[in-house]
C-alpha cells in the first residue's frame, strides 16, 4: 500500500471513531450535554418529633450512709459487699451487754411496781388507804414502765437495720470495731428507679411539661436508650447560667444504671407532620441552602429551601418543597440548574420485575 493511501485510511478511521464517541456521549436527544447519573426520592410529609438535648447526672431514688447512733463495739456484721437487702433487715449488731442488764433491772422494777399497785387497789377498794396513796403508786408504776421503754430504745440503737430496700455498698466495719455516732458503716441505695437531673436553656422553658418522655443514653451501653418521664421542673431559672433544672425518673429494674453516671438526655416533644428530606440532598453555600428536583422533562431544577430542625440523617424543610416532587438525593455535586439527569434508582426498579420474569 502506498504512503498516500495509508494516510487516507488512517484519517477515515479517526473520523469514524470520533463520530462514534460523539453519538455515545450525546444526551437523550442525541446531542448536547451528557445526562448526570443521580438517585432520586419522592418528597413526602411524615411524623417528626423534636427533642431537647442535655446532659444529666443519675441519682438513686433513695440514698443514705448507714451509721451508728451510739458509741459501741461491733459484735456481728450481717451483710456482704453489694448485698441486696429489704427494709428492716438487720445489718449490724452492736454489743449491748450493759443495756441488757439494765433492761432486766427495769423489767423487775416494773413488775414490782405493778404488784404493789394491784395490792393497793384492793386496799383502796376496802377504804383502808387514802386515794392519794393509790395515785402515788400508780405514778410509780408508770415511771417504771417509762424507764423500761427508755432502756429498750437504747438497746434498739445497738441493732442497725436497713431503712429501705436497696443495694449496699462496701462495708467499712468488722466485728470488734469501735464505732461512734456518724461512723460510716456502708452506703445503701435504692436504684429500682433512677432520678435524672439536667438543665434546659431558659429559651426552651415553654416546651417543658411534667409527663414528657425522655430517652437517656450512656457511654457504658452504647446506643441503648433508657426511657423515662419528666416528674418535676424547677421553680426558678438560674440567673447565672439562664437554665432551669428538670428532673426525670427512669425505671431501672435490671440495675444497669448507677448513681453518679453521666447520661445524655433527649427530651421528646409531641409529634408533628413535617416535610423531611435526607440531609445529603441539601447543598449549603454560606448561609444559603438549596436542593435539586427533577421536572417532567428529566431536567434538574435548583430550588432554594428554608431548613428547620435536624436529626441524624434528616432535616426538616420549612419552605421550598411540596409533597410528590422528585428530589435528587445522591449526585448533586456536579449538577447545574437545567442539566439532564438519569435516575439509576428508577432504572434499577424498572429492570427488577423484568429480570424476575
Amino acid at each position: 500500500m502506498s504512503k498516500s493511501r495509508l494516510t487516507l485510511a488512517l484519517a477515515l478511521g479517526a473520523s469514524f471513531l470520533l463520530a462514534g464517541c460523539g453519538d455515545e456521549a450525546a444526551g437523550p436527544a442525541g446531542g448536547g450535554a451528557p445526562a448526570n447519573t443521580v438517585t432520586t426520592a419522592t418528597v413526602a410529609s411524615g411524623p417528626w418529633r423534636d427533642a431537647i438535648e442535655a446532659v444529666g447526672t443519675a441519682q438513686a431514688r433513695e440514698s443514705v450512709v448507714i451509721t451508728a447512733k451510739v458509741t459501741e463495739t461491733v459484735e456481728r456484721v450481717n451483710f456482704e459487699d453489694g448485698a441486696i437487702v429489704q427494709a428492716g433487715d438487720v445489718l449490724v449488731d452492736l454489743s449491748g451487754r450493759a443495756e441488757l442488764a439494765g433492761l432486766e433491772e427495769a423489767r423487775t422494777a416494773l413488775r414490782e411496781a405493778s404488784q404493789q399497785l394491784q395490792r393497793q387497789e384492793q386496799l383502796a377498794a376496802q377504804r383502808l388507804i387514802p386515794a392519794s396513796q393509790l395515785d402515788a403508786q400508780r405514778a410509780s408504776r408508770d415511771a417504771a414502765r417509762a424507764r423500761m421503754d427508755a432502756v429498750q430504745a437504747r438497746l434498739g440503737d445497738r441493732v442497725i437495720t436497713a431503712p429501705f430496700a436497696g443495694v449496699l455498698g462496701f462495708r467499712q466495719v468488722s466485728p470488734g470495731s469501735l464505732v461512734s455516732p456518724g461512723t460510716p458503716i456502708a452506703t445503701l441505695d435504692d436504684i429500682s428507679i433512677i432520678k435524672l437531673d439536667f438543665s434546659v436553656p431558659e429559651a426552651r422553658l415553654a416546651a417543658l411539661a411534667v409527663g414528657q418522655d425522655v430517652q437517656a443514653t450512656s457511654v457504658a451501653y452504647g446506643e441503648r436508650a433508657f426511657a423515662g418521664t419528666v416528674t418535676s421542673i424547677g421553680s426558678r431559672v438560674d440567673p447565672v447560667s439562664r437554665t432551669v433544672a428538670v428532673r426525670a425518673e427512669i425505671a431501672n429494674p435490671e440495675g444497669a444504671l448507677r448513681p453518679g453516671m453521666l447520661l445524655t438526655v433527649r427530651l421528646l416533644q409531641p409529634e408533628r407532620e413535617v416535610v423531611a428530606i435526607p440531609e445529603i440532598a441539601v447543598v449549603q453555600v454560606g448561609g444559603q441552602a438549596f436542593v435539586y428536583v427533577v421536572d417532567e422533562a428529566g431536567l434538574a431544577r435548583r430550588v432554594d429551601v428554608r431548613l428547620g430542625a435536624r436529626r441524624p440523617g434528616q432535616v426538616e424543610v420549612l419552605e421550598g418543597l411540596a409533597g410528590g416532587e422528585r428530589l435528587v438525593v445522591d449526585g448533586t455535586v456536579k449538577l447545574r440548574d437545567g442539566a439532564p439527569v438519569r435516575d439509576v434508582g428508577a432504572e434499577a426498579a424498572a429492570q427488577a420485575p423484568a429480570a424476575a420474569g
